[in-house]
């Protein structure tokens, strides 16, 4: 990153102010951001739809852009780069190249890194977290000429991501030696929603489903996971996330709440479903919001709390320009005990222990915790969160 964008992701940038330069309004729903129409579904393909992420409407879209030559390139984050348990963003100008990085990647990865390598006389569309969308809004309306050169963004609901010192843990519980190294890492392997898969130099294959290896959240999440107060991707042109209702659970094989957050990229939307390259069908934003309430509450509540808690205690953290207009009381009792969590996760001897206890049985017993604390929270998270409202900070 620039010094621009490294001031930007240490300080925040003032949604509200890049909301008027972006859009020319505040959005109508400050949960999801501006939309242009709400869809669920999948890609076509069956193939890119179980080999990508959330449905594969990302992978598709990218194709679709590079194929009908909207862009010379596009920049997606690939696993294994520079080794298996990290990522890296790359260039793609192919397919095939934007095959080979489909999947979720639950790892840090600064995708702005790589602005300073693009080729100015070529367009580009890029993949990014939304932390990294905004600042890279904030750069393209102050005339930076790398940032000008991605002509589309396009980025997933994000709502926790994991340092990588938590696949090292993983394996500990696994038993799995430090002589014997990873080769491959595949975080959604599988039909959806996945499962972690880890091979090793020794042949080894290990795979744990998704549910169970969330048990690594708490003592591995990152500090930006915990700060951001953007889940759905809000300034990018295409935002995806899984569709966690049951509905789609019950049907299983992928499916996606797509949003469209301007016309060019809905024309693009609708031209891609009459080609038959996409299975979508309109969705009342609202229906869409509730599947996900318990991530969006973490990001829009939660994230404002922490960061006003660190404030409050003389560290740094970013200020996005904004705050919830209501807060419930007993939602800070909520957050009280989330902080708790997370603040002794964090501890050497808590990773320590939880490397000692093996996942076969570490993993069920988070996931029937993490279940039942979402039924008991419930109420509390969800009170107020159908008629979100913000405040703008005073500057």
């Amino acid at each position: 990153m620039n010094n621009f964008s490294n001031d930007l992701f240490k300080r925040g940038v003032n949604y509200p102010d890049l909301y008027k330069k972006v859009y020319g309004c505040f959005p109508s729903n400050w949960l999801v951001g501006h939309v242009i129409k709400v869809r669920t579904g999948h890609a076509a393909n069956k193939k890119i739809r179980a080999d990508a992420a959330s449905g594969g409407v990302i992978t598709q879209t990218l194709i679709y852009l590079l194929e009908n030559n909207l862009v010379d390139a596009v920049v997606i984050a690939k696993q294994g780069i520079p080794s298996p348990e990290l990522a890296s963003p790359v260039i793609a100008t192919t397919r095939e190249e934007i095959l080979s990085g489909a999947g979720s990647v639950y790892v840090p990865v600064a995708m702005l890194e790589i602005l300073d390598d693009l080729d100015p006389n070529k367009k580009y569309a890029i993949t990014c977290l939304p932390e990294e969308s905004a600042i890279l809004r904030a750069m393209q309306q102050n005339g930076i000429s790398s940032a000008l050169q991605i002509k589309y963004v396009l980025g997933p609901y994000t709502g926790t991501a994991l340092n990588p010192e938590a696949i090292r843990c993983y394996l500990q519980s696994k038993k799995i030696r430090e002589d014997d190294p990873i080769t491959s890492l595949k975080w959604r392997a599988g039909d959806w929603p996945g499962y972690l898969e880890v091979k090793t130099k020794s042949g080894k294959i290990i795979r744990t489903p998704k549910v169970y290896y969330n048990f690594l959240i708490p003592f591995f999440i990152t500090q930006n996971s915990l700060t951001s107060m953007d889940f759905a991707n809000e300034f990018a042109d295409l935002s995806v996330g899984d569709a966690w209702s049951p509905i789609f659970e019950t049907l299983g094989g992928g499916h996606s709440v797509v949003v469209t957050r301007n016309k060019e990229m809905e024309s693009i939307i609708e031209d891609m479903c009459n080609r038959g390259l996409l299975e979508l069908k309109v969705e009342d934003v609202l229906k869409a919001t509730d599947m996900h309430g318990h991530m969006l509450d973490f990001k829009k509540r939660g994230g404002w709390i922490r960061n006003n808690w660190r404030r409050a205690f003389g560290k740094s953290s970013p200020d996005y320009g904004y705050r919830p207009k209501k807060i419930p009381v007993s939602r800070y009792f909520v957050e009280i005990i989330i902080s708790l969590i997370f603040m002794v996760g964090r501890l050497k001897l808590s990773r320590w222990l939880v490397t000692k206890i093996p996942e076969s049985i570490i993993g069920p017993i988070f996931n029937f915790l993490r279940l039942n604390w979402k039924k008991l929270s419930r109420p509390t998270k969800r009170k107020g969160l159908s008629n979100f409202e913000i405040k703008v900070n005073p500057k």
